[in-house]
C-alpha cells in the first residue's frame, strides 16, 4: 500500500492521536472515520457564490433540479468512508 507523509503542527498531532481507540488504531484508521465539513453542495450554495462574483447569470431550473437531485443522493450516499470501528460500535 502507498503511503504519504506529512506534517502536523504539535497540536492538530495530539488531536488526531487522541481520537485513536487505542494504540494498535493507525492514525490512517482515524482520518478514514473522521467527519470532515465539507461545503455544501447545494444550489443554493452555488447561488450565493454566482452573487458574489457578480456577474448576474443564473442557473436554468433544470440545473438547479439537477444540483438538488445530487443533493439528495449525497445524504442518501455519504461519500465518508466507515472504518471497521463504526461497526463494532454500532454492534
Amino acid at each position: 500500500m502507498a503511503t504519504k507523509t506529512i506534517s502536523l503542527e504539535l497540536d492538530a498531532y495530539e488531536k488526531l492521536k487522541s481520537a485513536k481507540f487505542g494504540e494498535k488504531e493507525s492514525f490512517s484508521s482515524v482520518v478514514r472515520r473522521a467527519l470532515f465539513g465539507a461545503a455544501p453542495n447545494t444550489a443554493g450554495a452555488v447561488l450565493e457564490g454566482l452573487s458574489a462574483m457578480g456577474n448576474g447569470s443564473i442557473p436554468s431550473k433544470q440545473v438547479l433540479d439537477h444540483w438538488a437531485r445530487m443533493n439528495r443522493e449525497d445524504q442518501a450516499q455519504p461519500r465518508v468512508s466507515r472504518s471497521k470501528w463504526d461497526e463494532q460500535r454500532a454492534s
